[in-house]
């Protein structure tokens, strides 16, 4: 593994919730967070896995076929301990700028605040495409890389798919926006669980813990339930989504590379491709009634 303590520190620039440094790392910019320490009362967890979480959720979205943010693990040695931290390659430069979806928001519509309700996410969407007073050709498929994006949220259980972590990436010579590469999937897998609880659960409460998911995205004021959103078939762009994306993963492929991870204990291994195949299962029943 890379150990990441010896490469050159910038002052970060990012923001977020976790603790995070800016390094270079082979002529390369990363973001690289460090397990976040638990912020709940009455809690007996040191450390949140975040790191794993960030490494297999983004590739998941890879093997998929999604453009992607590069992601590296790696240690780093933080007040003389040595810490296993996920580096996240900076896909943005002088040519390449990326456009929260927050921000884009606020260019629709100053006057309005959007927070994550779905009907408001595809109506800023839809206004974006009419843009004519900025100078930036935008590509037709945004509505159906979100979909794209909320169907693999799901399969790896993404909870915090807010309106800071996706967007458009705007080429400044072009001046052609494209959806993003995948970014920010810490809080996919269950971070907060350590492998003392992993070895817990039971397969009744696996299962509970693969379909009673919740994505931060909300309808009618309530976070949605990924699984009963899906299974529903009410939204045809969803369903659309469905039909794209499922014959593009591969649970073997998955699988093999979460086993490959020599640093991660066999205990959360499994743990990971079991909650990722109950819900690949469920996806498949819609994807079939769907054809």
């Amino acid at each position: 593994m890379i150990d990441f303590s010896k490469a050159t520190e910038e002052l970060n620039s990012y923001k977020g919730s976790e603790k995070k440094k800016t390094l270079i790392y082979n002529e390369k910019r990363y973001l690289v967070k460090f397990p976040d320490p638990i912020r709940e009362k009455n809690k007996n967890i040191s450390y949140i896995n975040n790191a794993f979480s960030e490494y297999v959720g983004s590739n998941v979205f890879k093997i998929v076929g999604f453009e992607t943010q590069n992601t590296i693990l790696g240690t780093y040695i933080y007040n003389g301990k040595e810490k296993i931290v996920c580096a996240c390659e900076d896909f943005t430069d002088g040519n390449h700028v990326l456009y929260e979806f927050e921000s884009l928001a606020l260019s629709v519509n100053p006057d309005k605040k959007i927070e994550t309700e779905i009907s408001d996410i595809i109506e800023v969407i839809e206004e974006t495409k009419k843009l004519t007073q900025i100078n930036i050709i935008i590509s037709d498929d945004i509505k159906e890389k979100f979909w794209d994006m909320f169907i693999i949220d799901c399969l790896i259980g993404n909870t915090d798919r807010h309106n800071g972590n996706w967007g458009l990436l705007v080429n400044a010579r072009s001046n052609k926006a494209k959806f993003s590469p995948i970014y920010d999937c810490g809080s996919c897998l269950n971070p907060i669980l350590e492998d003392n609880q992993i070895k817990e659960i039971n397969e009744v409460e696996l299962k509970n813990l693969a379909i009673n998911c919740y994505s931060c995205i909300k309808e009618n004021g309530k976070k949605i339930n990924y699984i009963s959103y899906i299974k529903s078939k009410k939204n045809e762009d969803c369903n659309d989504a469905i039909k794209r994306v499922f014959g593009k993963i591969n649970m073997k492929k998955i699988n093999d590379f979460i086993d490959e991870i020599s640093c991660m204990t066999d205990i959360r291994k499994e743990f990971y491709k079991k909650i990722i195949s109950y819900r690949y299962e469920i996806l498949k029943g819609v994807y079939n009634n769907l054809k």
